[in-house]
């Protein structure tokens, strides 16, 4: 399965030349380095390490230091596994024109917006009570379960919300452009703006659609001059 790192820009819109407008994700994808190749004799699965955005030397140890310069590579803020993947050695850079394609059906990692300590109307999704004056319960938790002096594990309780590992599948590529490292992928994915992305091949394999025609933006419409 093969896949490439990202960072997500934020969300904006493209129309398509039978005029449908489509909602898409502009993600940023810089050229991704392979730091290093883990094969089945040396480290029992196969996979490859993928590393994007360069930062300052200052910022890694000596042992981070070691590691991207086995692979002839500038030191990476963002360093991922992507199990299943082969076909690329160490020190090369992938290009995401050299795995997606518009049309593709992609699986998007990311993390997701962190809400804070939240109760549990807000975090999920409880009924409240009566908000009379006379009403004794307004946004409590409600029933802690049967009376067996402790509470049940999984029990839906108030506390940290979001900032989760969340994987959204069967998003649409409407666009992959090298030249200014850009892809554009319809609807919406996890995290902020700026969040660092996994973007995948389809896990369910879902066959690709025909890419869609985007007007060009650039070029000005044709006027007709009046006689």
């Amino acid at each position: 399965m093969k896949g490439i790192l990202g960072r997500k820009l934020g969300m904006t819109q493209v129309f398509g030349e039978n005029g449908k407008l489509i909602p898409v994700t502009a993600i940023e994808v810089l050229p991704n380095t392979v730091l290093q190749v883990k094969t089945l004799e040396t480290d029992g699965y196969q996979a490859l390490q993928l590393g994007a955005q360069d930062k300052r030397e200052n910022l890694v140890n000596k042992p981070e230091a070691g590691h991207f310069k086995k692979a002839n590579s500038a030191p990476k803020r963002f360093v991922k596994e992507i199990r299943n993947m082969e076909g690329f050695a160490q020190g090369s850079e992938i290009l995401p024109e050299d795995i997606f394609s518009a049309g593709q059906f992609v699986d998007v990692t990311g993390t997701s917006k962190g809400k804070g300590f939240q109760g549990s109307i807000v975090r999920h999704n409880y009924a409240r009570g009566p908000m009379g004056h006379g009403s004794g319960y307004h946004r409590g938790v409600g029933s802690m379960g049967a009376i067996i002096n402790r509470i049940f594990k999984s029990k839906k309780m108030p506390g940290h919300m979001g900032h989760a590992q969340r994987t959204i599948q069967n998003l649409e590529v409407v666009l992959v452009d090298n030249q200014q490292n850009l892809m554009l992928i319809k609807g919406s994915i996890p995290g902020p703006k700026n969040q660092f992305i996994v973007i995948k091949e389809n896990a369910k394999g879902r066959t690709n659609n025909q890419a869609a025609k985007l007007v060009n933006r650039t070029s000005k419409p044709e006027v007709e001059e009046k006689a």
